[in-house]
């Protein structure tokens, strides 16, 4: 037979309901409830075996059932009331527009996956949720932002697991026709093209499709046109695919195509051009050069148009390990820009900006996440944790300067509540404390019994493993066409048993197979025959991790045991709409990975919006918001001679807490059969964590500490012509010319007692041979904290040292110009005891510049 080809046909309204064709195209109805029941209430059954999916329902309907709602005057009253609501959530003032003083007027967010709905499957794990959430939560909070990145034709993959417990791969075309997605089109109706020089006198093309995601717009590139040969079009054929070099030119698309596409989609919409571009993660990272070549065509210099185009990057990374980052080869980099891609960037200069030029790197390789922080003023990891591992891991960056100095801040992850709490808990909200916005509810309320709270918690378990039932009986069917599912399956997890839930990608790090770590114990709690426990995991591993697929396959084959597959199940083909079941319905969320290599880990977050509580290891989020009542620290054996002997040490330490501390307390019931600790947990989880834990909270931090600032030095080195910029390259490049020879050569102390004490002062003359930079070029100051021995100071400070007095500036600039050392002078007071050290230090100064190690440059005295 030959090749089917499909296309989705789609529905025609009835007048009457035409207002459902403006809801089902915009995303919102992913996490507005009242859309969603909207749509629920069309064909239920239905509803739920599409997958949720407003588009494909319009599509899949009987048109007699919209012939018979079209009619009903009840109905169609509440189509247009909610389609009402959508406008006003589109049109009104938000939190955004309420803030005062200096904001970016448009913020262009890249990232190379996105997680907003099980509809459009354009996502591989937490950065795509990140993502989705980000853009959901901006959306609320009205902050003008414009997403982009890539259309996967196949989207990342489907999960199956063989009999033998092997993960097999399938990758399922998408027809964007059946998507809630329209192509971006110019006035005349043409469909909007961005194209990308490639080697060899070669072009890639690629349409753009924009979704609407409440308030935001999402802007996603396609290759799979005829406008390209064969090999072209599968450039965006699936997420994270192929070789280095299919690699690099999707990167390539989401950065430059990305932002040639925004550019185009702001001339035709009428919204300004983002002042901000914050790239999530390292993918996207080349869209800095394309913005450099823009400005390189308005006449500045390469250097010139860097510092306009850093001073408006965020740069994002959540990486905590190097093998996660993208590296090419330098060969194969320099291969792809010898060509018209780039108009006026050096290839050379392009290079400098990914080399891995510090001790340790490699000269072979060009680096996404050095290009990311080369290319971004302003630059964060995920998590406290994360933002030290961070500064740690890139400090080869910024030599001379401690690890806490790195110009990288933190901004801790957070999920989008209204996407991930259970409608169950959601209306609990509602009716007993009059608001369904769970993260600002008050949990403490008595209006809310532990009845209340438990009897919910009931359902949101009652309705996960039905779902997991559902899900594992047709998974059998797949493996066993026309056969009859076996009885057993029918009673897989027990919907009044305490229930532990693990479920997330699966690399190595994250030890999926850490509760197997002693199969005997692990089968004595779950067969525990007064506080048993049941287990459900899930997770999907890169098609090319065979690492990875043994995993999954050690827990599929311990959990076909008979004695055991129905206290613990991997369900397979793990996504959003799986997840907004799953994390609602566990009572436990474990996570044991191997310390300090998770940046964040969002799920955790999920379920605690749900009020599971947390059983990690103190990594990722976990170590802010653990108090000892939300939940349980997993010991981290970071001391163990060897891998194996930290694997023994922490998982015995799983199965302690289990056994000693979460199974009794959950099984402690009172005379109506709650648990009156463990509801008092869920309570304080709810109370404290829901506000916290919020992407709204993230956002907004994002918008005050990034977004705002990044849009104030943007502005700054833009206007009069890029005045600024130009004189801020000067004067770059004439410090970098004169450093080699900046030093401090002597420094004198004095006013100390022969034993020190607690209030004494400590005098400073630093003479600095700044080789004819100006004083005002640089800052000289003495850092000074608890010695520790040898060269390492804790717990330091600084404070700047002024220049001496002279006759007058002309002296002082004939001193610098002449090589004659300056004098700077200054008082500590010692205002602690305990060991005292102290070194004096020289290092570039601008009023635009965000840290005084921003250019890597220090001159310590020796």
């Amino acid at each position: 037979m030959k090749a089917i080809r499909k296309f989705t046909v789609r529905a025609v309204l009835p007048e009457a309901l035409a207002a459902l064709e403006e809801l089902a195209g915009n995303l919102r109805w992913s996490w507005h409830e009242p859309t969603r029941q909207l749509f629920e209430h069309i064909a239920p059954e239905l509803w739920r075996e599409i997958g949720t999916d407003p588009v494909a329902l319009l599509g899949a309907v009987d048109p007699g059932r919209l012939s018979d709602l079209a009619g009903d005057a009840d109905y169609v009253a509440r189509v247009h009331a909610i389609r009402g609501d959508l406008r006003n959530y589109l049109e009104k003032p938000r939190w955004y527009q309420g803030l005062t003083g200096e904001k970016p007027a448009a913020i262009a967010y890249f990232s190379p996956e996105f997680g907003i709905a099980a509809a459009l499957p354009q996502y591989s794990g937490g950065l795509g949720i990140l993502a989705g959430d980000h853009l959901k939560s901006a959306s609320d909070l009205g902050v003008p932002l414009v997403g982009v990145g890539l259309f996967y034709r196949a989207g990342y993959f489907s999960q199956a697991i063989s009999p033998d417990g092997w993960q097999m791969e399938s990758y399922p075309l998408l027809d964007p026709d059946g998507l809630p997605l329209s192509v971006l089109r110019r006035a005349d109706g043409s469909a909007v093209q961005v194209s990308l020089a490639l080697p060899d006198d070669r072009t890639l093309h690629a349409r753009v499709w924009q979704a609407k995601v409440g308030r935001i717009r999402l802007l996603l590139l396609d290759t799979d046109i005829p406008q390209n040969p064969d090999d072209l079009r599968l450039v965006t054929d699936r997420l994270y695919g192929g070789g280095g070099e299919h690699r690099l030119l999707q990167e390539l698309l989401l950065g430059i195509g990305g932002a040639r596409a925004v550019k185009l989609w702001s001339t035709l919409s009428g919204h300004p051009e983002p002042e901000v571009f914050h790239t999530n993660e390292g993918h996207a990272g080349f869209l800095g050069f394309e913005r450099i070549s823009s400005l390189i065509g308005e006449g500045l210099s390469f250097q010139e148009a860097l510092q306009v185009a850093r001073a408006g990057t965020v740069f994002t990374t959540h990486t905590p390990v190097g093998a996660g980052i993208d590296r090419f080869e330098r060969g194969l980099v320099r291969r792809y820009f010898e060509t018209d891609l780039l108009p006026g960037v050096a290839v050379d200069d392009l290079l400098a900006l990914g080399a891995e030029s510090y001790e340790g790197g490699s000269p072979d390789v060009f680096n996404m996440a050095i290009m990311g922080l080369r290319l971004g003023q302003h630059a964060n990891g995920v998590s406290t944790l994360h933002g030290e591992v961070s500064r740690r891991m890139f400090s080869g960056l910024w030599p001379g300067f401690d690890a806490a100095e790195v110009p990288i801040g933190s901004i801790t992850n957070g999920v989008h509540a209204p996407s991930w709490t259970d409608p169950a808990l959601m209306a609990l909200a509602q009716n007993r404390l009059g608001t369904s916005d769970t993260s600002t509810a008050n949990w403490r309320s008595p209006e809310v019994s532990d009845q209340d709270l438990w009897s919910v918690r009931g359902q949101m378990r009652l309705q996960f493993v039905e779902d997991a039932r559902r899900r594992l009986t047709n998974a059998w069917r797949d493996q066993n066409p026309g056969g009859l599912p076996p009885a057993w399956i029918g009673r897989v997890f027990d919907p009044n048993v305490l229930t532990i839930g693990f479920a997330r990608r699966v690399p190595t790090y994250k030890r999926l197979t850490l509760m197997l770590h002693d199969p005997e114990r692990l089968r004595a709690l779950l067969l525990n025959p007064d506080r048993p426990i049941q287990i459900v995991i899930a997770g999907k591993s890169h098609p090319a991790d065979e690492e990875g697929k043994r995993l999954i396959q050690k827990i599929v084959q311990f959990a076909a045991d008979p004695e055991l597959r129905t206290r613990i199940a991997f369900l397979p083909d793990y996504n959003i709409a799986m997840a907004q079941l799953m994390y609602p319905g566990t009572d436990v969320w474990l996570n044991n990975p191997l310390r300090p290599l998770e940046a964040c880990g969002t799920s955790g977050m999920k379920a605690a919006l749900n009020g599971a509580l947390n059983l990690s290891i103190l990594d990722g989020w976990w170590p802010e918001y653990y108090d000892g009542k939300n939940g349980w620290a997993i010991p981290s054996a970071d001391a163990a001679g060897d891998a194996a002997e930290r694997d023994r040490l922490e998982a015995e330490a799983l199965y302690d807490l289990i056994e000693h501390q979460v199974a009794p307390t959950f099984y402690e019931r009172n005379s109506d059969d709650v648990p009156e600790r463990w509801v008092g947990n869920i309570r304080h989880t709810l109370a404290t964590l829901s506000p916290e834990l919020s992407a709204d909270r993230m956002v907004r931090q994002y918008v005050e500490r990034l977004y705002r600032p990044a849009g104030h030095y943007e502005g700054l080195m833009s206007k009069h012509n890029y005045r600024a910029a130009r004189e801020l390259a000067a004067w770059k490049g004439k410090v970098v010319s004169k450093w080699p020879a900046v030093a401090v050569t002597h420094v004198e102390s004095g006013g100390v007692s022969a034993v020190p004490q607690v209030g004494d002062e400590l005098h400073l003359r630093a003479h600095v041979q700044l080789n004819g930079l100006l004083p005002s070029d640089v800052t000289v100051e003495v850092v000074y904290g608890k010695s520790l021995g040898g060269d390492e100071l804790r717990d330091t400070e600084s404070q700047a040292l002024l220049p001496a007095a002279a006759p007058d500036l002309a002296d002082m600039v004939e001193a610098a110009a002449g090589g004659a050392p300056n004098l700077f002078t200054g008082t500590v007071e010692l205002d602690r005891a305990g060991a005292f050290g102290y070194t004096v230090r020289v290092v570039p100064r601008n009023a635009l510049l965000i840290s005084p190690a921003e250019m890597g440059l220090v001159a310590i005295a020796t």
